[in-house]
């Protein structure tokens, strides 16, 4: 997959996330499991990289798809606050993940209390990177339920777009858009009636342009209907759409495209979603975030989230993306950034799991995530 503005390598901007996938067990479980390690072109193995925080994290086990850093050419410079350890402000932290598996299994490591304290204790969100539709539903409902339940929000990923990654390391998804179609509604039946955040298709909008002017067409209807569909089955949930980050497409040819997807409608958007699965500074995304939005139009109730799992040192310089040295967590995840338009920090890429190069794609490194974490 490459990316106009962002030199995307081979590897999908969502590789090695959390997701829940069927494999055979009750459909009520909701863990996510790891989707199935991509094909990937040699890539040199670069120390550390991102920690995520726990949530329904993959179990290693089937093959998961979650995205991998688009790389930035434009480096990044100075160095980025460490991550606050504040409690996040009413997220809801899913009780399965496989730092969380890490965590309990090795109570003598060293690693352990860093780990547990900065990655494992915070909340992250939860991949849906599968096509399994008769499944979708209960497994949605096990991770809103259990916000509900808490009184927190959760964060759960819709990421099966037909076409996605533009066949590359995290290609898979629906078979065709009817197919996706019919997975959105099952995948809004498990949303409920409370409040949740949709992270919906990272890179479906930005990673467009690997499609003809009639699929983009196609696909852009899709995701209005999907925005419509999920708002319309719990009216409390928040749609957020793929605006890429501040080192891909400019802020209005972004803009552009989001306005074809839905997203400036209060019908089916609550607004726009950056940096997932990537390094860059939350100064840079909030102020890349403001100008997609303004470029957008829509209602002002629209806003961003942006994704601080791994941004705490900002993008490496070389653009190197597959579990690059030397990067931090950012900001902790949090619904008050007291920034205006911009309605929370969130850690959808998952710290520790890498993208490839620290391991399988998806796979928890517990060397990566205390890299990350100290």
């Amino acid at each position: 997959m490459v990316a106009a503005a962002s030199v995307v390598v081979a590897v999908g901007s969502v590789t090695g996330m959390l997701s829940a996938l069927g494999d055979g067990r009750p459909s009520d479980d909701a863990k996510p499991l790891v989707t199935r390690a991509p094909s990937l072109l040699p890539l040199p193995a670069v120390p550390t990289a991102s920690p995520t925080r726990t949530s329904a994290s993959p179990s290693a086990s089937p093959s998961r798809s979650s995205p991998s850093p688009k790389p930035s050419p434009k480096p990044s410079a100075g160095k980025e606050k460490p991550a606050t350890v504040a409690a996040s402000a009413g997220l809801y932290r899913h009780p399965e993940s496989q730092v969380l598996d890490w965590v309990a299994a090795h109570p003598g490591d060293s690693r352990r209390s860093v780990i547990e304290s900065r990655i494992a204790d915070r909340p992250a969100a939860v991949w849906f990177a599968d096509f399994t539709p008769s499944t979708i539903t209960a497994r949605v409902r096990a991770v809103t339920s259990g916000g509900a339940a808490q009184g927190r929000v959760p964060v759960v990923v819709a990421y099966t777009i037909p076409g996605r990654d533009c066949g590359g390391a995290s290609e898979g998804g629906a078979p065709d858009l009817d197919a996706y179609d019919d997975w959105i509604d099952n995948f809004a039946a498990g949303l409920g009636s409370r409040e949740v955040i949709v992270i919906l298709e990272p890179d479906a909008v930005a990673q467009a342009d690997c499609l003809s002017a009639g699929q983009r067409a196609d696909r852009f209807a899709s995701l209005a209907r999907a925005g419509r569909v999920l708002k319309a089955a719990d009216p409390r949930a928040r749609v957020y759409y793929d605006a890429g980050h501040s080192a891909w497409n400019p802020a209005a040819a972004q803009a552009a495209l989001l306005k074809q997807a839905g997203a400036a409608s209060a019908a089916s958007s609550d607004g726009i979603f950056t940096n997932v699965s990537n390094f860059h500074r939350t100064s840079t995304e909030i102020t890349y975030a403001r100008e997609v939005l303004s470029a957008l139009g829509g209602p002002a109730s629209l806003g961003a989230v942006i994704d601080t799992s791994r941004n705490g040192n900002g993008a490496p310089a070389d653009g190197e993306w597959c579990d690059p040295a030397g990067r931090r967590i950012g900001q902790a995840p949090t619904l008050n950034t007291g920034e205006a338009r911009i309605d929370a920090y969130l850690w959808v890429k998952l710290p520790g799991e890498s993208d490839g190069c620290k391991g399988v794609p998806g796979t928890f490194s517990p060397s990566y995530a205390y890299d990350l974490a100290t």
